[in-house]
C-alpha cells in the first residue's frame, strides 16, 4: 500500500486592517455629535463652553483608551478631519465677519486689539522660551491662544507651527481655563474698574480669549457691554489671518520652523488657508451672500473645527501632556495677568485718548 507524502500547509497570519478614510471620519463625527449634544444642554449654555471644548475632551478620553486598538483601522481618516477640515473651518470661520465690523469700532479699536495681540504674543515667545525654557512651538500656540481667539487660534497656529498634538491639545487647555476664569471674574470686576458700559464692553473683546466666554461675561454686564464686547472680539479675530501670515514669515526668517530630515531649511509654511479667511471675509462685506446662506456656512465651520477638534484629541496621548509639565500652565498664567492689569491699562489709554 503507498503512501503520499504529507504536505504542510503554512500558518495563516492574520491580515493587518487596511486604513479606511470613512471610519476615521465616522468615529470623529461621532465624538462631534456628542461634542455638540453637551455642549447644547442648557445647564452647560450658561457656561459659556463650547463644542470645541467638550470635543477634545472626548477625543483625549477616546485616544487614551479605546482607539489605539482600531487606529490601523481609522487613523486615516482622523488624520483627514485633523488636518484639511482645520484649515476647511478657518476659511469658512470668516462668514463670521464683514469690514462693515471693523468700522463699527473704528481706528481706536483697530489699534487697540493690534497692540494686545502684539504684546501677548511677544511676551508668549519671550517668558515662554528664555525664562520658562519651553519649546517654541508650545509658546507659539499659547501665545496665539491668549492673544487672539482662544482654541481656534491655538488649532490655526499648529499647522504654521508644525506642532505635534500634544501641544496644541495642552495649549487649548490652558485656554480653556483662564478663559473660563476670565468668564466668571470680569463682570465682578466691572463696579471698580471706572468704565462705562460700553467701554467694558470693549475691555472684554479685546482681552478675553474665547468668543463663547465674551459673550457669556458681556451678557453678565448690561445688553451693551455684551455688543461692544462682541464687536470689539470680532475685529480682533478679523486679525487672525495676518498674524499667522506674520507669524509663518517671521518664524522662517528666524528659524523657528527647523530643518527637514535631510538638513535643509524647511520650505517657507504660507497659511494659504489664512489668505482664504480673508477673501471669505471679503466676499461677506459684499452683502451678495444671504444672511441664511451665511449662518449655513458658520455653522459649517463650527461643525469642520469640532470634528477637527475631536481627532486632535483622537491623537494625543495623555504621557506627552504629563511630560510637558506645569510650564504651559504657569504661561498662560502670566498672559492672563497681562491681558487683564495690561489690557485694562491699554484700555484706560484708549478712552483718555478717544
Amino acid at each position: 500500500m503507498s503512501s503520499q507524502p504529507r504536505t504542510l500547509s503554512a500558518p495563516v497570519t492574520p491580515s493587518k486592517p487596511r486604513p479606511s478614510l470613512w471610519a476615521g471620519l465616522a468615529l470623529t463625527t461621532c465624538i462631534a455629535a456628542l461634542a455638540y449634544s453637551l455642549a447644547n444642554l442648557e445647564a452647560v449654555r450658561s457656561l459659556g463652553l463650547s463644542p470645541l471644548t467638550f470635543a477634545i475632551i472626548l477625543g483625549m478620553v477616546a485616544g487614551n483608551t479605546f482607539f489605539p486598538k482600531i487606529a490601523p483601522l481609522t487613523h486615516t481618516g482622523v488624520d483627514f478631519c485633523k488636518n484639511r477640515f482645520l484649515r476647511a473651518g478657518i476659511v469658512l470661520f470668516g462668514f463670521r465677519l464683514t469690514f462693515q465690523d471693523a468700522a463699527a469700532v473704528g481706528v481706536s479699536g483697530l489699534v487697540l486689539d493690534a497692540a494686545i495681540i502684539l504684546s501677548v504674543f511677544s511676551l508668549a515667545m519671550l517668558v515662554g522660551h528664555r525664562i520658562l525654557k519651553m519649546d517654541r512651538q508650545t509658546c507659539m500656540l499659547v501665545g496665539a491662544g491668549s492673544a487672539i481667539c482662544g482654541a481656534a487660534a491655538v488649532m490655526a497656529m499648529e499647522p504654521v507651527a508644525r506642532a505635534q498634538a500634544h501641544k496644541v491639545s495642552v495649549a487649548v487647555a490652558t485656554v480653556v481655563v483662564f478663559g473660563s476664569i476670565s468668564m466668571f471674574l470680569y463682570p465682578l470686576l466691572y463696579p471698580l474698574l471706572g468704565f462705562s458700559e460700553h467701554h467694558f464692553g470693549i475691555f472684554i473683546g479685546s482681552t478675553v480669549h474665547e468668543v463663547a466666554q465674551v459673550v457669556a461675561a458681556g451678557d453678565a454686564v448690561s445688553a451693551e457691554a455684551a455688543n461692544s464686547a462682541v464687536i470689539t472680539k470680532m475685529l480682533r479675530v478679523m486679525m487672525l489671518a495676518p498674524f499667522l501670515i506674520l507669524v509663518a514669515w517671521w518664524a522662517q526668517r528666524r528659524g523657528w520652523l527647523g530643518d527637514t530630515a535631510d538638513g535643509r531649511k524647511a520650505p517657507s509654511a504660507v497659511p494659504w488657508f489664512a489668505v482664504g479667511f480673508v477673501l471669505v471675509v471679503a466676499l461677506n462685506s459684499t452683502g451678495w451672500i444671504p444672511v441664511e446662506v451665511a449662518r449655513i456656512l458658520v455653522e459649517v465651520s463650527t461643525l469642520l473645527l469640532v470634528t477637527a477638534m475631536a481627532a486632535l484629541g483622537l491623537r494625543t496621548h495623555a504621557s506627552a501632556i504629563r511630560q510637558a509639565g506645569l510650564a504651559p500652565l504657569a504661561l498662560a498664567g502670566i498672559l492672563f495677568l497681562f491681558l487683564l492689569v495690561g489690557g485694562w491699562g491699554m484700555n484706560l489709554l484708549a478712552v483718555a485718548l478717544a
